[in-house]
Parts: C-alpha cells; sequence; structure tokens
C-alpha cells in the first residue's frame, strides 16, 4: 500500500542508498558490498554523527587553525555496548571509595574565624556524604580576587596559542577523565548515565568549540581601505572573571564559562553551587593539570554570601551566572551598583531558566509528539532550564495525546541513578521536594490530575514520580511558574492562534517546541514561536554546542548564546588603532 511506496522512496532516495550511490555517485558494485565501518573514540564511541556535524558546522570553520578538524560534536557513549558499561560500573565503584574527602581551599583561615564547610550528599541516598568542602568566608573572596588580579596581568599577556592550547590540554584531560566525572555526578547531583555522560561531552565541546573562535579573535581586523590611513580592531580581555554555576549541569555549564573567560584572557573566581562543590574541584584540578598558570584560577566554594561579595567586588567587570530567575536579577541588580574604586562597568551575562512549552497541532505525530515531550518533561526529572513543563495541545486530538502520554510517562522506571537502566532517578534534595509537592498541592485546586506520583513507586525520600495536570488556563501559577521538577501541565487550545498565543504567554522565553505535520503551522511557528532556541518535530532539551546555541530573551537572560559564534565577544572589550602611515619628514633618531 502507499505506506509501503513511501518506505521504498525513502530508503532509495537516500544519500546513502546504494542506487544513489552506484548511479550518481559512480562507485562500483565491489566498494558497494564491502562491509561497513564504524571508527569511533575508544572512551565514547556511539553514532556516526561526523559528516551531519560537519556540514552543520562549516560556517564555523573560520575558527580553526591551519591543518586543524573543524568542530564536531563529542559523541556520547553507548551503553548499549557491554565495554562502555563495564567501564562506567568500575568508574562507579572507584569513585564511590573517594566519596566524603576533604576539600580545603588554598586561602589561610582568618584569625578567630572557623570556616563553615559544605557537604553535598548523594540525592539517592542523602546519608551518603560525596565530600566535604571548606566554603569560603568573606575575607576568602577579596584575596581570591586580589589573586586573579595578579595572575590575571601576566595571563592576559601570554599569546592566544599558548592559551589556547592550555584549553585543549584541558579538553583532552576531560576525554580520558570521561567515566570519572560522570560517575561523580551521578553521585553528587543524581544524574543518570546518559545525562551525566552528556554532560562531560558538552564541556569537552565547549572547550574544543571556543578555542576554535579564539584564533579568529585573536587576529586583528583591517577596517577600510583608504590610502594613507590604517585602521584596525583588535579584542583585549576584560580582567577578571567571577563564574557562578549551577548545579545541574555541574560540569559543562561552568567549563564554558571558565573555558570563555580563560581563553579570551581573563582570569577566573569560580564560585560553584553549594550543591555541586566536588564536581567543580575536579574541573579546576583539570585546567590546573593542563598547564593553567598558578593564580589564574581562583576556587571559591561558598554560600550565597560569597557570591554577593564577589559580584559587588569592584575589581570584577564580568560576571557568568546561571541560575533561578530571581538571583541572576540581583545579580544584574548588584551589577549596576558602583562600588568605590570601581573602573568599570560590570558586565553581566545571566541564564535565568524558563517556563517552556511544546505545541501539539492536529496534524502531528502521535508516536513522535508523546515521546518528544515525555523526554523533555522527564529527563533529569525536570531539572533543566530547558524542559518542558507545558504541553499545548489542540482540542481535537487533545484527550488522545493525554491519555497516551499519561501511559507512556507511568511506565518510565524510577529508581537510583547508579543503574544503567533507571529512566527518573532523585530530585537534588528535600528543598526541591517540597517545592514539587506544594505545586502538586496546588494542582488539585487550579486544575484536574491526570498522573500524581504513586508513593509506592518511591525509592527514598528524594524520589517524586511523574505528573500530568490537565485543565490548566495560562493564568494559573502551574502555568506560569518554573516548577524545576517532573510536572507537566496540559494546556488545551482552540486553534493554532490560541496555542501560540499561550505559548508567547509567560514572562520567560527560553526554549520552545512545535510538534506539527502542516508547513504553514511550522511556518508561522518560525515566525511567531517567541523563544531563544525552538525545535520542530523533536524534544526541546540536549541543545549541542555549535550546532544549537543555547540561551533565551524577556526574563531568561541576558547576553550572547553559549555555544554560539558570538559567545567570546562577551569577555572582551575591542579597541581601534588608527595610524597615519604619510610620514612627514623623517628623523635619524627615531628610526
Amino acid at each position: 500500500g502507499m505506506a509501503y511506496l513511501v518506505r521504498r522512496l525513502l530508503e532509495n532516495t537516500a544519500n546513502e542508498s546504494i542506487l544513489r550511490r552506484q548511479f550518481l555517485g559512480k562507485q562500483s558494485l565491489d566498494e558497494l558490498l564491502k562491509p561497513s565501518t564504524v571508527e569511533s573514540a575508544p572512551l565514547s564511541p556511539t553514532l556516526s554523527s561526523t559528516r551531519c556535524n560537519e556540514e552543520a558546522t562549516g560556517a564555523l570553520g573560520r575558527g580553526k587553525g591551519e591543518g586543524e578538524p573543524e568542530f564536531t560534536n563529542e559523541p556520547h557513549t553507548d551503553f548499549a555496548r557491554a565495554e562502555a558499561r563495564k567501564r562506567m560500573r568500575a568508574a562507579l565503584a572507584t569513585v564511590r571509595t573517594t566519596l566524603g574527602r576533604r576539600i580545603d581551599p588554598a586561602f589561610p583561615v582568618p584569625r578567630g574565624l572557623t570556616r563553615p564547610t559544605l557537604t553535598p550528599r548523594n540525592p539517592a541516598k542523602p546519608e551518603e556524604v560525596v565530600g566535604v568542602v571548606s566554603a569560603a568566608v568573606p575575607q576568602d573572596v577579596d584575596e581570591a580576587v586580589a589573586r586573579a588580579v595578579a595572575s590575571g596581568r601576566s595571563w592576559a599577556a601570554t599569546s592566544a596559542a599558548d592559551r589556547i592550547e592550555v584549553v585543549a590540554k584541558a579538553a583532552d584531560l576531560l576525554r580520558r577523565r570521561r567515566f570519572e566525572l560522570a560517575a561523580l555526578e551521578v553521585f553528587e547531583v543524581g544524574k543518570g548515565w546518559r545525562d551525566a555522560d552528556a554532560d562531560v561531552a558538552e564541556a569537552i565541546d565547549f572547550l574544543e568549540y571556543y578555542r576554535r573562535q579564539m584564533r579568529r579573535l585573536a587576529e586583528p581586523i583591517r577596517l577600510g581601505t583608504l590610502p594613507g590611513e590604517l585602521n584596525h580592531l583588535l579584542y583585549r580581555a576584560r580582567g577578571v572573571v567571577a563564574v557562578l554555576s549551577p548545579w545541574n549541569f555541574p560540569l559543562a555549564i561552568p567549563t564554558g564559562m571558565v573555558g570563555a573567560a580563560l581563553v579570551t584572557g581573563n582570569a577566573v573566581v569560580f564560585k560553584p553551587s553549594e550543591r555541586s562543590p566536588v564536581t567543580g574541584h575536579a574541573l579546576v584540578e583539570v585546567f590546573r593539570e593542563a598547564g593553567l598558570p598558578d593564580g589564574v584560577l581562583q576556587f571559591l566554594p561558598g554560600e550565597p554570601e560569597a557570591g554577593r561579595r564577589l559580584v559587588a567586588h569592584p575589581d570584577v567587570p564580568v560576571i557568568a551566572f546561571t541560575g533561578s530567575k530571581a538571583v541572576g536579577l540581583q545579580i544584574i541588580a548588584a551589577a549596576a551598583q558602583v562600588s568605590p574604586g570601581q573602573r568599570e562597568v560590570k558586565k553581566v551575562v545571566a541564564e535565568m531558566g524558563g517556563k517552556n512549552a511544546i505545541i501539539v497541532d492536529d496534524t502531528a505525530d502521535l508516536d513522535e509528539a508523546v515521546a518528544g515531550v515525555s523526554a523533555s518533561f522527564l529527563g533529569y526529572q525536570g531539572q533543566k532550564c530547558s524542559a518542558c513543563s507545558r504541553a499545548i495541545v489542540l482540542d481535537a486530538i487533545h484527550d488522545a495525546f493525554v491519555e497516551r502520554l499519561v501511559e507512556a510517562a507511568r511506565s518510565v522506571r524510577m529508581g537510583p541513578p547508579e543503574e544503567p537502566g533507571t529512566g527518573l532517578g532523585p530530585l537534588i534534595d528535600q528543598r526541591a521536594v517540597q517545592k514539587v509537592l506544594e505545586y502538586l498541592a496546588l494542582a488539585q485546586q487550579e486544575g484536574t490530575p491526570a498522573l500524581l506520583p504513586d508513593p509506592a513507586r518511591r525509592s527514598g525520600p528524594n524520589f517524586v514520580g511523574p505528573a500530568v495536570v490537565t485543565n490548566i488556563r495560562p493564568e494559573h501559577r502551574l502555568a506560569r511558574e518554573e516548577i524545576f521538577g517532573p510536572v507537566l501541565v496540559v494546556l488545551r487550545a482552540r486553534d493554532f492562534d490560541e496555542a501560540l498565543a499561550f505559548a508567547n504567554s509567560t514572562e520567560y522565553a527560553l526554549t520552545g517546541g512545535l510538534f506539527s505535520r502542516s508547513p504553514r503551522n511550522i511556518a508561522r511557528a518560525r515566525e511567531e514561536f517567541l523563544v531563544g532556541n525552538l525545535y520542530i518535530n523533536r524534544g526541546i532539551t540536549g541543545a549541542l554546542v555549535g550546532r544549537q546555541p543555547f540561551g533565551g530573551g524577556r526574563l531568561s537572560g541576558i547576553g550572547a548564546k553559549a555555544g554560539g559564534p558570538d559567545y567570546l565577544l562577551q569577555f572582551v572589550s575591542s579597541s581601534v588603532i588608527s595610524e597615519n602611515t604619510l610620514r612627514r619628514g623623517f628623523s635619524p633618531e627615531c628610526s
């Protein structure tokens, strides 16, 4: 029938089909019948996506060095392979033996003061302490900035080629320690195997991408061609960059911010989330092993007070932050205040979360839509700023979609993230659990729960099952506020116009999605669905460096997109040098 015809058309017109390669590519039958081979890295072999990556990133090749391959994304590990599972289990066993170790900062304890400690715990087993980290006191902030200022001068004067080399070595070290770092994330922040591995892969991507982009920025840009005048635009480091990173991507996000600041010649004071300081310390160790000079990267674990003091410091001209809207807006407000001794207007780069929606119209493939929405709201328990928390479904298919979505969510396996088959793990801690439970109580008032967490499926105090809530309107709190958990609200829309209005009705504009087979609706979404990252007929999480630079508008953040070609510009200042080349006279003593 028609389905068989379509299948044969797809098979025989594909770029890699034998017919196409024989008749258009003029390849011989002997060559076509050779066994296929896939070359892959020993630690992370998965997908033969190189060709797609090269096509998607070809325009970014301006940043590569001579003889250097163009940027391609690091493949994710294929845990269907026995070798990969064996290595991950070995890494988990090794990292478990290091849990509870003490990490002290490089600052002397001020007289008369006792340092507080951060004790991150395994979200799946809260009785298990991952590390004991000495937290910074206010004097440490001043000391860290002073050291960064002193070391930063020579680092800024270091050639771009040498800085790029350090970043390249750091990327190689991340590859070498890939399973170890992924295992650490399993214990410290409760990520499952695939999510943890993807976080390490993204960290590698940031370093590889930014070092290539720095090659382009390092060259002065010639402006104009007027005879007798030479004009150049060049970029210089800003000084000290404060990096404040979140716990939900404890390696990738700080690696991107720290790597961008370092490769452009800045010194960095790095304050990781108090929930993930051990992974943050591992990142600092990687840069030190890569040859970063002492003092250029300062590690400053601490409570929020340390972050506030760092943001307000007069010698910190750039602040890179990822976290909640509330904290981000506080940072922006604090950065607008000029402190005594401050000589520069502070630059803030902030990503602050979202209330992301996926529209499902009445032409959508429901199999794809259910799978895409499920993965987008349940991935890492919904603890992603890009996660889907609103599904906007057209009236004609609303009931069928909800029924299938509930069954899909109910079938996800909940359990410890140490196990490879786990689909839904724990929330980060009890604060997160209580927040989700409060919203679930609100769901009973504002809407109609189609699925609530089953207490019998809980594997520990931090586990909360998936929830789907229907009969929600755009004005409800559940449709406006970021929940950060496995909770999805479903809004019923009369038509595509109303669906777009619902999608654009919040103060956030980070990610969004559309499942549709209507060219007209897809075209309208491209123009009218106003978000930083719009995904069509796929899930809305998992942006890839260089292919889907990430960042939003409205109250989702300010600054250029992470993993994009203009991201490094936020960490430099530009200067124009204009020289009159028409000499008048000659001075021997000046020659």
